[in-house]
């Protein structure tokens, strides 16, 4: 299942978008980073770095590291068969290794995620704060995590922030047996039964392409997609879509009473479940952090989500 697939050139990215491209989102906060952007985020990454093992970065991190949940859902799905009923998808998105997220911090998430036994476990993109290389922080975690259908992933907008490494963060990711759902999908199988899962590039410093992730899928299986950026919802739930799981948002990470006042989704899809149509949308507070090491009101968790079958048996 977890064949190898190739990375994109590194210069993919200039490319004309395919059919299936997306709108990239536009704004401060959900547009493509700029360079100025960039060289802060490097900065701030470097500070952060140097402050980690004061008195002050020691407290943030211990902090950090106690304020981490495991949230289950069940989700009915009305085309998922009633063989499938109540397979489990353990979903991690934005852990920002390096970024205080510590190889032990890793591996204590890898743990917790097998003591839940999941029948595949999703990595919903920015696996690593500024460089490719973050990824080997992940080494333990990886030699730890295993599942019956496999392990899989999407790119998010911080595993593209050096630009034409993403290919290295995908080959690392392959060699590891975490398959890379680059604009592509596979058929899940189990029982005699299926659904497709799906996964797009990320929204913003990508080149996400729903038709060819899409393609292949019949028409009367489930759809799961994985889009680090929430707002592909706007589109994927106009393409029979019927689960999407997101992360992104970190919750806002600074959060007063629900209220965030930074977010990274245009459309309000900050945290929890969404709807369109026969469409949801799951949005994850992910893992990690990033620009500052701190949450307020919006903790970090890990997704379990169980599907459900309208059709089981009783």
């Amino acid at each position: 299942m977890n064949a190898q697939h190739p990375g994109p050139k590194p210069d993919e990215r200039t490319e004309a978008p395919s059919q299936g491209a997306l709108p990239t989102p536009s704004g401060p906060l959900s547009g493509p980073s700029r360079r100025w952007r960039r060289r802060l985020s490097e900065n701030l990454a470097r500070i952060n770095e140097s402050v980690r093992e004061t008195v002050l970065g020691r407290l943030l991190h211990s902090r950090l590291r106690r304020h981490r949940d495991l949230n289950e859902h069940d989700i009915t799905l009305a085309r998922l068969p009633a063989a499938l009923d109540g397979l489990r998808i353990a979903f991690l998105s934005d852990l920002h290794a390096g970024h205080y997220m510590t190889e032990a911090d890793l591996t204590t998430a890898a743990h917790r995620v097998m003591e839940q036994a999941p029948d595949l476990i999703c990595f919903g993109g920015d696996l690593v704060n500024i460089s490719w290389r973050e990824l080997a922080l992940m080494d333990e975690a990886f030699s730890i995590l295993d599942a019956p259908h496999g392990l899989w992933a999407v790119p998010g907008n911080h595993d593209h922030h050096r630009r034409g490494e993403i290919h290295r963060w995908m080959e690392y990711l392959e060699a590891r047996d975490v398959s890379v759902l680059f604009n592509r999908g596979v058929r899940i199988e189990r029982d005699g039964a299926s659904f497709w899962l799906a996964g797009i590039d990320d929204l913003t410093e990508g080149q996400s392409d729903l038709n060819a992730a899409l393609a292949g899928a019949r028409d009367d299986e489930a759809r799961v997609l994985l889009s680090h950026h929430p707002d592909a919802f706007r589109w994927s739930s106009e393409a029979d879509v019927d689960l999407q799981l997101s992360g992104h948002t970190h919750g806002g990470q600074v959060s007063f009473f629900g209220w965030a006042p930074m977010s990274h989704s245009r459309h309000g899809w900050v945290h929890g479940l969404h709807r369109r149509g026969e469409s949801q949308l799951l949005v994850g507070r992910g893992l990690g952090t990033t620009l500052l090491p701190i949450r307020i009101g919006a903790r970090a968790e890990i997704l379990l989500v169980r599907l459900r079958s309208e059709s089981k048996s009783d």
